[in-house]
């Protein structure tokens, strides 16, 4: 997926920076204004420049304010099956926001890849996706194929009682972001997968089962369950971490009662 970066501000251009470290091979748009960087292509306006790229990249992500980018697109997106995937970040790097062709043009994965590469919060707002629910925390030891992991995700929906389809996120931590197993098994269930930064794990307040495996293998007090609790908004416990043969998966279901 070729894919357009830009900003207007030096503070988004650093979260670009940070990006481009799991997206090498993205191409760079700052303002002319921005100074200290290199290896970009310098605009004065993006109104004017939005035009331009729009038909050209299968992404682009903007990191600047919501009503610019709205102003940029202007009458631009026609279909949602050759549109380009648009994505919005604010300049702290906080939230990855689906804004354009999230499931056909590929938006609401890219959004979760961006989020796992920074440490934000992607935001999906696609109806199909946003009634979906659950979180399946995963943990598991190094080099599990991707069958047993889909066979443990698949037996735990079982024990719950719930659906495969119904899970919106596999979530680990992100030692195992290079986990291939997981990668291919999240893949295979056609789930997108989220990792959870290790610290945030270590310093949350939020009440799971700490385990002395996890402790000594990976220097953290457990996976699973925090990583199913944190990956989403309002969540609580509906499977405990349960073991299958060398893989522990927790489920986690996030509350929406409040809101009615």
């Amino acid at each position: 997926m070729k894919i357009a970066m830009l900003s207007l501000s030096i503070q988004g251009a650093k979260v670009i920076a940070a990006l481009r470290e799991h997206f090498t091979d993205a191409d760079v748009f700052l303002h002319a204004d921005v100074e200290g960087f290199t290896d970009c292509t310098r605009f004065d306006r993006v109104i004017e420049l939005v035009p331009t790229i729009f038909h050209k990249y299968k992404a682009l992500v903007f990191v600047m304010p919501c009503g610019v980018i709205i102003r940029a697109l202007a009458d631009l997106p026609r279909d949602k099956h050759s549109d380009p995937a648009v994505i919005m970040l604010d300049v702290g790097g906080r939230y990855a926001v689906s804004l354009l062709s999230g499931h056909e043009g590929g938006a609401n994965d890219l959004a979760v890849r961006i989020s796992n590469a920074i440490g934000a919060e992607p935001v999906i707002s696609t109806t199909s996706e946003a009634v979906k629910n659950i979180i399946a925390g995963v943990g598991c030891q190094r080099g599990i194929p991707a069958d047993r992991l889909v066979e443990a995700i698949k037996g735990a929906a079982q024990q719950a009682d719930i659906r495969i389809e119904d899970i919106r996120y596999i979530a680990s931590a992100d030692i195992k972001a290079d986990e291939e197993g997981l990668i291919a098994a999240a893949k295979e269930l056609d789930i997108p997968l989220r990792f959870i930064a290790s610290d945030q794990i270590r310093n949350t307040r939020r009440e799971f089962t700490c385990t002395k495996l996890a402790q000594e293998k990976v220097n953290l007090p457990a996976v699973s369950e925090p990583a199913a609790l944190l990956a989403g908004q309002r969540t609580e416990l509906i499977l405990p971490k349960t073991s299958f043969n060398g893989i522990t998966v927790a489920l986690a279901r996030e509350n929406c009662s409040s809101l009615e």
